[in-house]
């Protein structure tokens, strides 16, 4: 059983040009708390400092049956890449107008935490109203095909 948990929004906000798997740092529980499904990616980016690649304003919400040593729910998390992958997204990142965001928190086989993050350019209003009109088309396609 593998729980993922997407960032829908990123798709729809920007047009996502290459995707990488990290590894990311997280205490005990965060893990039990990811596990539960409780992660939001509400405004989430990435960002570099001193060549490391960190995730900012994550959400992880506070486990609840944590003691006095619970996580705190937003802070810089950060990821684990390989350095040829870091040195290609920091060149991405010199083109005016690309941003990192993650797109998915999920675990592996062997009970891992990944998150799949997106190198992605923001999408201007038109481009999400062509979003909007292809996926109205699919509802309506899929809808007439099971009559």
């Amino acid at each position: 059983m593998t729980k993922e948990m997407n960032n829908r929004q990123a798709y729809f906000n920007y047009a996502i040009e290459e995707k990488f798997i990290a590894g990311i740092v997280l205490m005990g529980t965060e893990v039990k708390s990811i596990r539960e499904g409780k992660v939001s990616f509400n405004d989430s980016f990435c960002l570099f400092d001193k060549n490391e690649l960190w995730v900012r304003a994550l959400f992880i919400a506070s486990y609840t049956h944590g003691s006095d040593n619970n996580h705190i729910e937003v802070h810089d998390r950060k990821l684990l890449l390989n350095k040829r992958e870091l040195k290609k997204l920091q060149n991405r990142m010199k083109d005016k107008g690309y941003t990192i965001v993650p797109l998915k928190v999920f675990f592996t086989d062997k009970n891992l935490v990944k998150v799949e993050i997106g190198i992605g350019r923001g999408k201007k209003n038109y481009d999400k109203r062509e979003t909007i009109k292809g996926r109205d088309v699919e509802k309506e396609i899929k809808r007439l095909l099971k009559r």
